[in-house]
Order: structure tokens, then sequence, then C-alpha cells
């Protein structure tokens, strides 16, 4: 067992966890952020796709002990001051799932996929979210989503 500190959705957590005791599990288990998804359980879907520092991580892959100190966010905090944030907006203008299963993780890789590109091509939205599976087949609407999601956070919110 250890102790792990680390800083979630903007808050401080510490808790005493086996270390090499999936994030997954510690979010989804230990502290109740069921937004992150369980699926392959292998890293080859991205449903439990989450924020460390800033970059994409496959939950499910990642040891508690890798984010001890670091800034964890998942699905539940990227809303803020009960506003949604525009990637989360766009998925639902333009109806970007259909079970939802894989939205959460959808979300959060694109949310670090645009932090880094401002302005993607479709080819580069198509390539970034590759690794983030959908079975039911959105595809086509959750590029259109992150495409609109681009434009609004590049104008300041706006679409």
């Amino acid at each position: 067992m250890a102790t792990v500190q680390f800083r979630l959705n903007g808050k401080s957590v510490t808790l005493k966890v086996a270390e090499d005791r999936p994030l997954l599990w510690t979010l989804r288990t230990d502290l109740a952020l069921t937004g992150v998804k369980y699926a392959c359980g292998e890293g080859l879907c991205g449903a439990c796709t989450v924020l460390v520092n800033g970059e994409a991580v496959l939950s499910c892959q990642t040891p508690v002990e890798d984010v001890d100190g670091a800034e964890v966010v998942t699905i539940e905090g990227l809303a803020q001051n009960g506003k949604l944030h525009p990637i989360q907006q766009a998925f639902i203008d333009h109806d970007a799932m259909q079970c939802g299963f894989c939205t959460s993780g959808m979300i959060m890789k694109a949310y670090s996929f645009l932090a880094e590109n401002y302005q993607p091509t479709q080819d580069e939205i198509i390539a970034a979210m590759d690794d983030n599976l959908c079975r039911c087949g959105s595809h086509v609407r959750i590029v259109q989503a992150i495409q609109t999601a681009a434009r609004r956070m590049k104008n300041g919110g706006q679409g």
C-alpha cells in the first residue's frame, strides 16, 4: 500500500491504495467517478481516457502511483460553474453519440488533441481519434463535433 496524492478535477485527493492499482478502478470504485468507462481493459479502445497533466492517457493502463503529484481531469471535471465545455456541448449539438459508452473517452481525447492543435483538418482529427473506438458508428458526427468545438474554442466559446 502507498499513499498517493494528486489533484482531481481541481480538488486535492489523498488515497492509500496498492501502487499498481489501475487509475481506472481508483476513479470508478474508490472515488465514484463513473464517467470513466471500463471496456476492453487492455488499452485498445479509449473508453477509459482521462487527462493527466493535460495529456490524454488510458486509465486502465495507468497505475495510480503514476499520477502521484499530478493533475487528473475526468469528464466530470470539464464543465465549469454548471456550463458544459465547448467540446461537451458540440457532442450534444451534433448527436455525436448513440449508446454513449465511448463518449467520455472521445471527449477527453479530443480535449487533449485540441489543446495542441487549435485548427485541425479533418484528416488530423481522424488520425488523432483513431485509437478511440465507437462501436455504434457515430464517427462522422464525432468528427463534426470536434470541428465545431475547435471553432468555438478558437472564438472564445462561440460557434
